[in-house]
């Protein structure tokens, strides 16, 4: 069983991309994702190493590179269910280009965010709420049942805006032989919900259209009592195309290693061992020693090395 890490963890501390890629490769890992953020200067480094090390790179975050005149990567720069036309359009000119960026290094998917409706957030205020022990209390449900009315009103434009960009994509994708792999995102404002997500998916009916599973953000999601986390990845695992893989501090302390958060990953094993790409995705903050101890303890959960060494638990 192969994991790749982000480039998203190391990328801001480099200069040059075959050092970026070496620091991964040391810490045991076989495979990498190339991230959002990592910058045009890194790119003839990274490709060098792919050259060296054919398969090194499956998976790709859109934006990658960063777009030229952009201070900083960051996978919602545009998005494809905008309500502007212009953000529309640099979206898909920008996601083409990754694609193209993708095929060109050998990678088989690109990773996407859709974006989020055109409403007042009301997600911050949930987890607020949540920190102050009033998960589902009168007060919690009020707001709740307020964002989902305002949201349901709003979504409808926007996802066939993302319908007609996919549609859009398709032919780039089907040239480049790449998978575009539509994200999980945390909040509730997020576009698509995982029921919207599996209509797109159920319409399009294309191998060239999958799911990429977040299992932070899913457990977000859970933790303010939108989702039944396992549930829905039962429910769309047959597009599941990849997972970031990382642990949270409920109710939304995502990015983490293990031990530090409280997801059981024993219990995502049925969906973490199958013919997936499986990509660590912590924080830029996590420490190396962190990220090792995660990363082991991932590795027993999901059937490496299954004995636990002394004092040490596989559940988090």
């Amino acid at each position: 069983m192969k994991f790749a890490l982000s480039t998203r963890w190391n990328a801001h501390r480099h200069a040059d991309g075959e050092a970026l890629v070496q620091e991964i490769l040391d810490m045991g890992f076989e495979r990498l994702e190339l991230g959002y953020d990592l910058r045009q200067d890194l790119v003839p480094g990274v490709r060098t190493m792919i050259e060296r090390y054919p398969g090194l790179v499956n998976t790709v975050h859109n934006f990658c590179p960063v777009p030229a005149g952009v201070m900083r990567g960051h996978p919602e720069l545009w998005t494809l269910s905008d309500l502007r036309d212009e953000v529309r359009s640099q979206a898909l000119t920008h996601t083409t280009q990754t694609i193209r960026f993708a095929a060109g290094i050998g990678a088989q998917a690109v990773v996407l965010h859709s974006g989020n409706v055109k409403m007042r957030r009301y997600t911050p205020r949930l987890i607020e709420l949540h920190q102050a022990g009033k998960l589902f209390t009168a007060k919690y449900e009020r707001l709740k049942m307020k964002m989902q009315i305002q949201r349901e009103r709003k979504v409808p434009v926007q996802l066939d805006h993302l319908r007609r960009s996919l549609e859009q994509l398709l032919p780039v994708l089907e040239e480049c032989n790449i998978r575009l792999a539509i994200e999980n995102l945390p909040s509730w404002e997020s576009i698509p919900t995982e029921m919207e997500l599996t209509r797109i998916l159920e319409q399009f009916q294309s191998p060239r259209l999958g799911y990429w599973h977040d299992m932070g953000h899913g457990q977000v999601r859970q933790n303010l009592g939108l989702i039944n986390h396992e549930r829905w990845l039962e429910r769309l695992q047959p597009w599941l195309v990849g997972m970031h893989i990382h642990d949270v501090i409920p109710p939304s302390g995502d990015h983490l290693m293990p031990p530090k958060g409280a997801i059981d990953f024993t219990r995502f094993r049925p969906y973490g061992t199958g013919e997936i790409f499986r990509v660590l995705e912590p924080s830029p903050y996590v420490s190396r020693a962190d990220l090792v101890t995660g990363f082991e303890i991932i590795k027993r959960a999901w059937g490496e090395n299954p004995e636990p060494k002394e004092n040490e638990s596989v559940k988090t």
